[in-house]
């Protein structure tokens, strides 16, 4: 039996007196973390929240199994912020859509949450009416028109069903009942509110797809409520993406349980705990990205050397060559090759020790007088 199936919902109930300490530690390093970053000037802080936003719309979609390209991502949410960032890569549809729906959930984190707004993340998240070769309803409650909703694992004919979804005929009165709850100001801390609010989203399960990403978006919403600001410094999604595991282990836990959910609220608050704590990860290097800049302030930088720094500061996937150079900043392997050059002679860039086709370069050392660190 499924929590869903209980006569008892949505009576969610936990033990606040056990969750007290928790809560208040939790809380306490959320403040102790934005004093931290309100502390940097107006820039550092547009390129924290960059580097949050873009780890958080990633890392949301990793956890469904969908690698986005980071630069597009990037891209499209400094565009959004109004950030120059140089030459903007142009994003698919599906990034944009998820970048929209991130964006719209913590940037007016105080406007209510609407069925209709909800449908609006939707159809964002699948802007072609499909998820991979499946056309879905992309801004309507799914009907279970080719059976139960289930949440499946394994291969044909050994598939292990982790959770089925309420009937759909519920639909409308379950998310009725939600969305009212969750706009309503009830004596209930915003915190803990993210946590409950993603575990029944995820329980009423509406949508044939992209539930996850919403109850995560709506996590995000409710967290921002909590802190009174649009401005991310944390990615929850990135700390689940890696205790993903974990994550799906206590929802399955959560839903085959009882309307005690002590157990989920526990894990949502240690979880964000340690996403506060990872964002000191962020701090550094943002701080080392302005360092740097600082240090090469006096030397003479064109745009595209300073795009492909930018892209080896903010974690470049593999090793710099002149090929990728080009590719970047669409220029011919000549003129690649001599910006780079140029770099070295600055000993802003170093030569990797293997040579010949495979020669690459990467950002210099202390022993070559630059420090990044």
């Amino acid at each position: 039996m499924y929590i869903h199936e209980l006569k008892d919902l949505p009576d969610f109930i936990w033990n606040r007196d056990g969750l007290a300490d928790l809560l208040a530690d939790v809380r306490h390093r959320q403040g102790k973390l934005i004093g931290h970053m309100e502390a940097l000037g107006f820039h550092l802080r547009q390129e924290a929240v960059l580097q949050t936003l873009t780890a958080d719309v990633l890392k949301s979609s990793e956890i469904e199994g969908e690698k986005l390209d980071a630069a597009q991502v990037r891209s499209s949410i400094a565009r959004r912020l109004g950030m120059d960032l140089g030459a903007l890569k142009p994003a698919d549809r599906n990034v944009e859509g998820v970048v929209e729906m991130m964006l719209d959930a913590t940037r007016n984190y105080a406007q209510p949450l609407t069925a209709d707004r909800l449908f609006a993340w939707h159809s964002s998240l699948f802007p072609t009416g499909r998820s991979g070769m499946s056309k879905i309803k992309a801004d309507a409650w799914r009907d279970d028109s080719s059976g139960p909703m289930e949440v499946v694992s394994g291969p044909i004919g050994k598939e292990h069903v982790h959770f089925e979804a309420p009937k759909a005929a519920r639909l409308d009165r379950d998310m009725q009942a939600f969305l009212a709850w969750f706009n309503e100001n009830a004596e209930i801390d915003p915190v803990l509110k993210g946590g409950l609010a993603h575990l029944w989203f995820v329980t009423i399960h509406p949508f044939d797809d992209g539930n996850g990403r919403i109850a995560r978006a709506i996590a995000d919403m409710a967290l921002a409520r909590s802190e009174k600001s649009p401005q991310r410094f944390y990615s929850m999604s990135a700390q689940i993406r890696q205790e993903r595991t974990a994550y799906y282990d206590i929802l399955e836990e959560t839903q085959k349980g009882t309307m005690d959910v002590t157990p989920w609220m526990k894990w949502f608050l240690e979880c964000l705990g340690r996403a506060v704590d990872g964002a000191q990860t962020t701090l550094s290097t943002v701080l080392n990205k302005a360092h740097f800049w600082e240090s090469v302030s006096g030397k003479a930088i064109n745009e595209r050397q300073r795009l492909v720094l930018n892209r080896l500061l903010d974690g470049f996937e593999g090793k710099l060559t002149t090929s990728k150079y080009a590719k970047l900043t669409k220029c011919s392997p000549d003129t690649a090759l001599r910006d780079i050059l140029a770099l070295v002679s600055e000993n802003i860039l170093v030569r990797n020790a293997e040579g010949g086709r495979s020669t690459s370069y990467a950002l210099a050392s202390a022993d070559t007088g630059l420090k990044i660190s």
